[in-house]
């Protein structure tokens, strides 16, 4: 339909619309929540390269207040902050496609002139003062006058969403738009650890971050219940980095440790999965050269790496930097930037996945959180009646650090493994150390084999077949509704239950889901008794595998009890003489 056959049938001609009203409409979109005022404020703090933000919220009031000490305005600049697309970030076409700065478009200070009445006091480094500027909604300057601060910007937000109504009345809850501030706080303290963050709440103090080098250090004030012995971090270039590596990534410095800063690689961190894990996937974080977005493909391959390391139904604790050649993004895609075009997406996806796997694997570590908190526990039920409880244990409680580190020393109740390590002792359950380790094995060396007697099914369903023809099984038909399988998994070929392994493969589930359940129904049972060497065995094999720490269903598979809490108990450390045995 053409311009004039709507006209004619009775609507007005199309038309260009008002200046006013496209800035309303692009501001609209930028701020459209407090927790987008505050975004936009804090991300213009970190571009100034702050180290230091405080933020001040009156939600009732529609007041936000976000002070920094970055590298601030000078009058000139300041009087043009706030005009429509008036930026110090990009310059050319050509910029847009190597934008390595958190801002560039240069819509928010103007968009919240629109939505709120705006002032910024400013003072650069130095300035004999600063200067405070208030806006008009147009963004342009209406009142400037000399003010005394120190160095850094303060921009203050008053009566937010006072002339929109119909934006103000459709707020989500007070608790939501905290919830939704909190959020943006934490993204962007993870993604920028070696900064200081204090925030009030009505005059009061409601969240303080201390900074560190790495997000370790920062996790365990996000999370509950969560230490930094909980927690492994580590970077990996990427297989292109030589390429890419010094292509503006300056600006990105601070956001990983320095040594790396300026590469092109991952940067992961994980909770350890016999300590850490969620009952939604809340915490399987992405970031992109300084900002947490939303990249899918990116949080499944993180999930993917977990699999079968975590008690079913559980998500992972895990955070992922990406340090990306800017040329190899483009930002354009949402207003608020949480969602990005990613060149070499595969080859991330796979670096991801591959780098999540290798912190899994590592085996050397010091454990303290939670572990720490069961031995304590189990220290204080075990010790006799006194007159002082046991001693708190403040020290790591090593992990078996090598292959060959642990000695067996006795089995207990048929079920369990104590075992010597350098610096103390482990408990291990060997069924389901036992079916660590059949699982990875069956990984490795996945093989089918002949059957001399093929095992005959009864009743199997058109999905069971399927099943079974997808497993590799390739059943035959052997009379009405009875079907042979003239081979099986080597693991099961010689077990009397062969017939009810094979059926209950023929249930669901893809390869990885059959090689559990055969790893389970092969592995060791509890109760068995076993002889030293068959322990020793058991331990080496173990320590071997690429996740020891927890089986395939995702429980916990050694206690570890260090030599220093050993002492502690028995208060070794309060005598001293060869008199007291020492």
């Amino acid at each position: 339909m053409t311009a004039d056959s709507v006209s004619k049938s009775g609507s007005s001609r199309i038309h260009a619309l008002p200046s006013d009203v496209v800035h309303s409409i692009a501001a609209g979109e930028v701020i459209d929540s407090l927790a987008a005022v505050v975004r936009e404020l804090i991300e213009n703090a970190l571009d100034a390269q702050a180290t230091h933000i405080t933020l001040a919220l009156w939600p009732d009031q529609g007041r936000v207040q976000v002070a920094d000490n970055g590298t601030a305005m000078a009058l000139d600049n300041l009087q043009r902050a706030a005009i429509p697309h008036s930026t110090s970030k990009i310059r050319t076409q050509a910029d847009l496609w190597r934008v390595s700065s958190l801002g560039f478009r240069g819509e928010a200070l103007h968009s919240l002139a629109q939505v709120a009445r705006l002032e910024i006091c400013s003072r650069p480094p130095g300035a004999e003062s600063g200067w405070r500027v208030t806006y008009s909604a147009l963004g342009e300057p209406l009142n400037t006058t000399p003010a005394a601060l120190a160095q850094g910007t303060v921009v203050a937000i008053t009566d937010l969403f006072g002339q929109w109504p119909a934006r103000r009345e459709r707020l989500p809850t007070l608790h939501r738009q905290l919830s939704q501030v909190q959020r943006v706080i934490y993204h962007c303290a993870l993604a920028h650890p070696t900064v200081t963050w204090a925030v009030q709440l009505n005059d009061r103090p409601w969240l303080a971050l201390t900074p560190g080098p790495t997000p370790r250090g920062l996790v365990p004030q996000l999370v509950r219940a969560v230490g930094e012995g909980d927690l492994h971090e580590g970077w990996q270039p990427a297989p292109w980095a030589e390429a890419e590596d010094g292509l503006g990534l300056d600006a990105l410095d601070g956001n990983l440790s320095a040594s790396h800063s300026l590469k092109t690689g991952i940067y992961g961190l994980i909770g350890l999965p016999d300590r850490c894990h969620r009952p939604r996937p809340d915490w399987v974080k992405v970031a992109v050269n300084g900002r947490v977005v939303a990249v899918p493909e990116l949080e499944q391959s993180i999930v993917n790496a977990f699999r079968h390391t975590l008690p079913r139904h559980r998500y992972p604790l895990a955070f992922v930097h990406l340090t990306v050649a800017p040329s190899a993004i483009d930002w354009n895609r949402r207003p608020d930037k949480s969602t990005l075009y990613l060149h070499q997406l595969d080859e991330w996806t796979t670096l991801c996945q591959g780098h999540i796997e290798a912190l899994l694997g590592q085996y050397a570590v010091r454990p303290e959180g939670n572990q720490q908190q069961r031995v304590t526990q189990l220290l204080k039920i075990a010790e006799p009646g006194a007159l002082y409880g046991a001693a708190e244990l403040s020290d790591g409680l090593p992990y078996p650090s090598r292959p060959g580190s642990l000695r067996a020393i006795a089995q207990v109740h048929n079920r369990y493994i104590l075992a010597e390590q350098p610096d103390g002792l482990c408990l291990i359950e060997q069924h389901i150390a036992h079916e660590r380790v059949l699982y990875e094995r069956l990984q490795d060396q996945w093989q089918l084999v002949p059957l001399v007697t093929p095992v005959v099914l009864e009743g199997l369903t058109e999905k069971q077949l399927e099943q079974l023809q997808r497993l590799g099984f390739n059943p035959e038909e052997f009379g009405p509704h009875r079907w042979a399988l003239r081979t099986a998994p080597q693991p099961l070929r010689d077990r009397l239950d062969l017939p009810d392994a094979l059926l209950e493969l023929s249930l669901g589930g893809n390869l990885d889901t059959a090689q559990v359940a055969i790893a389970c129904r092969t592995a060791i049972r509890n109760g068995t008794p076993l002889d030293l060497a068959t322990l020793q065995t058991l331990l080496d094999d173990w320590q071997q595998t690429r996740n020891p720490r927890t089986c395939p269903h995702g429980r916990p598979i050694c206690l570890t009890l260090s030599e220093t809490s050993l002492a502690r108990f028995f208060r070794r450390s309060w005598v001293v003489g060869k008199s007291h045995g020492i």
